[in-house]
């Protein structure tokens, strides 16, 4: 039905086309592997529902005790940590073999082992604060639990997003102010954030040829967090130009309020996801014997709840977010007036990250939070003749 066959058109885009044969090889390959992997998750959390599994589990746990926080803990730990192991060979290929198939990953297995380490360390703590929060508000609001749920991960996001800069990001990379041979650069790039109305505490170059060949900056954290990150990939490979009008597009979301909206918009969309989840909690009470909704046998019908709903939205975030994309980018070339360089930006961008210029429509549509690259830079090229 869905067809994965479609040439980029090098007229407009001016790409490799061996780089983006590879591309359209590597999306492909992912996409069967994110298929597998929902599939995989999918049959793993019914096994765990149908079988009584979780019931078992919850039995057990209340043998040797009482305390509720604890009973969480020790489920999430078992539940999560069975789920890892059984997708550790998907994991595997995804994260490390295929990434050095396609000559894109730097990183050696001791590296990959100890970032999936760290990874995981991240996930049980953020993961089980989440866990024993949702529980508690189960527990003690009962039919209101899923909107305080909802305010909780709205708190949750905005203090994550304030934080991650200075507590999380520094675990998987090194950050250190930018060379004495790149002081014109980060001059430039703070006076184009004050000129956005967005200044920011510093710029900061980060050891992403540690690990990847691919490129990438950002501009990360709120207020006084608020900082510029750039991937060395993209500082030895980019000119000072490109580099500029990348930042801009970031700008762009700053200007557009992106973030603040893109929180409320998916706080709205988590409502709504909680409360139809709630409705199948109270009916897996009755079709599945669950003591309450609180129960944490109850668990894996939670996450398929979710699970599914967030897969049904996804079309709906990815339609929101290629749309304020596509304002970032119309911000980035009104604020540096340099389409040319923003088209080589993204030019280089996809050959070097080894990106999809052109992927299908129906991927793009249900899968891509950015519009295709082929329509950036064809954008970028015509400006302001648009």
């Amino acid at each position: 039905m869905f067809s994965d066959e479609q040439d980029a058109p090098p007229e407009i885009t001016n790409l490799d086309p061996e780089r983006q044969r590879q591309a359209k090889e590597y999306a492909r390959i992912q996409r069967r592997f994110t298929f597998m992997d929902l599939a995989l998750g999918t049959a793993f959390l019914l096994a765990w529902l149908l079988t009584g599994w979780s019931i078992q589990l919850r039995d057990w746990i209340r043998g040797w005790t009482s305390n509720p926080w604890l009973a969480v803990l020790v489920f999430g730990a078992i539940f999560g940590g069975a789920f890892t192991l059984l997708d550790l060979p998907l994991s595997y290929y995804t994260g490390y073999i295929l990434p050095h198939r396609f000559k894109q990953s730097n990183q050696d297995l001791k590296g990959w082992l100890v970032d999936l380490g760290k990874g995981l360390l991240v996930s049980i703590v953020l993961g089980g604060l989440i866990l024993e929060v949702i529980y508690y508000l189960l527990r003690s609001v009962q039919e209101a639990w899923w909107l305080w749920t909802a305010g909780f991960l709205l708190l949750f996001n905005v203090l994550l997003a304030n934080l991650a800069p200075v507590l999380l990001f520094p675990i998987f990379y090194k950050f250190t102010p930018l060379a004495e041979e790149d002081r014109d650069l980060e001059q430039r790039l703070m006076g184009l954030a004050k000129k956005a109305g967005a200044p920011v505490m510093g710029v900061f170059r980060f050891d992403m040829s540690r690990r990847t060949k691919s490129a990438n900056a950002g501009l990360t954290g709120l207020g006084k967090t608020r900082r510029i990150i750039l991937g060395d990939t993209l500082l030895d490979e980019f000119t000072p130009d490109e580099i500029e009008t990348v930042l801009a597009h970031e700008l762009g979301h700053q200007a557009n309020h992106d973030i603040p909206l893109g929180m409320a918009v998916g706080t709205g969309i988590t409502l709504g996801g909680l409360f139809l989840t709630s409705l199948v909690l109270n009916w897996g009470v009755k079709a599945f014997g669950f003591q309450s909704t609180a129960d944490l046998a109850a668990l894996p019908l939670f996450v398929i709840c979710l699970g599914i709903y967030s897969l049904l939205t996804s079309p709906l975030n990815n339609g929101f977010s290629r749309w304020r994309e596509n304002l970032a980018d119309s911000y980035a070339l009104r604020l540096t007036g340099n389409g040319a360089a923003y088209a080589a930006a993204l030019r280089r961008l996809s050959d070097q990250n080894l990106a999809e210029a052109d992927p299908p429509a129906w991927v793009e549509f249900t899968l891509h939070s950015h519009p295709a690259l082929s329509k950036r830079i064809r954008r970028a090229e015509n400006y302001p003749s648009q």
